[in-house]
């Protein structure tokens, strides 16, 4: 119910915003459109926001799936949310830092590895950070999402009848089939629309990539922020029309996966 109303939220600020910006920019023609679209400044940063939002989506559900399931198994619930709740605290701009201390070519881990003779010099270790492909943005947004996954899951794990599991043991099903067919049937819909909450975060999210990014290609919302306050005024109809395209997209993808999250449950509740 929670993941519904944050859904219900998420869509319904994409629809505010979007109507917002699309009534300030009709105002200049369906023009900024068709320009936007022929951008190609801006189709290679709306193309690098959904990679950047997908990939780190995708492993973030992965790896907060298997942690919630280890930590469900071995009975780690108390010490597990401790370590989880650990880097919720940070603020997504201080995780950036971080990892910008860690993990760029003169951070920690880099001088470390140069201390230990494991590297000839600093700058050969791997660019991590303001790279194009966005390894930086990733790692910082794996960091923050990862536990937000495992501590929405863990509830839902605790709401999962574990009888199931022992009926499939019984009948001489291992581990995966144990998960795939007492656990996963539950947990998917959630998955889905976790996942969604997070995509919507991090595709019209601006302080990670802006402090982490690559000069180019640039997220949307950083290109249109740049649009925005430092373009003039001729650029800010194309810097509301580059977030309501996102907000489109926000709106688009949390409508399809209510309407199938919610058709599923209303077949389980039928025992069809």
């Amino acid at each position: 119910m929670i993941l519904l109303l944050v859904l219900v939220l998420t869509s319904g600020i994409a629809l505010y915003a979007g109507v917002a910006a699309f009534i300030q920019t009709t105002s200049s023609g369906v023009n900024v459109y068709q320009d936007l679209f022929a951008n190609e400044r801006f189709m290679k940063g709306l193309t690098f926001s959904i990679y950047v939002s997908v990939v780190s989506t995708f492993f973030a559900l992965i790896v907060g799936v298997i942690l919630t399931h280890f930590i469900y198994k071995f009975g780690l619930k108390k010490w597990g949310k401790a370590m989880m709740w650990l880097p919720m605290l940070f603020p997504h701009f201080v995780a950036g830092y971080l990892i910008l201390l860690f993990f760029s070519q003169s951070g920690w881990i880099s001088s470390i590895m140069y201390q230990l003779d494991l590297l000839n010099e600093m700058s050969s270790f791997p660019n991590l950070v303001y790279d194009r492909k966005g390894i930086g943005i990733i790692l910082t947004y794996l960091w923050k999402e990862i536990p937000f996954v495992v501590l929405m899951l863990i509830p839902i794990y605790e709401q999962i009848d574990s009888r199931l599991e022992e009926v499939i043991r019984m009948e001489g099903g291992g581990k995966w089939h144990q998960f795939k067919d007492a656990r996963w049937p539950f947990l998917w819909p959630f998955l889905v629309e976790i996942g969604v909450i997070i995509f919507a975060f991090m595709v019209g999210a601006f302080e990670v990539p802006y402090l982490l990014g690559a000069t180019s290609p640039k997220m949307t919302a950083v290109l249109s922020f740049e649009w925005f306050y430092q373009g003039g005024w001729l650029k800010r109809p194309d810097a509301l029309a580059g977030m309501f395209v996102i907000s489109i997209i926000i709106l688009v993808i949390t409508m399809v996966v209510l309407g199938t999250t919610q058709k599923y449950r209303e077949r389980v509740m039928r025992g069809s």
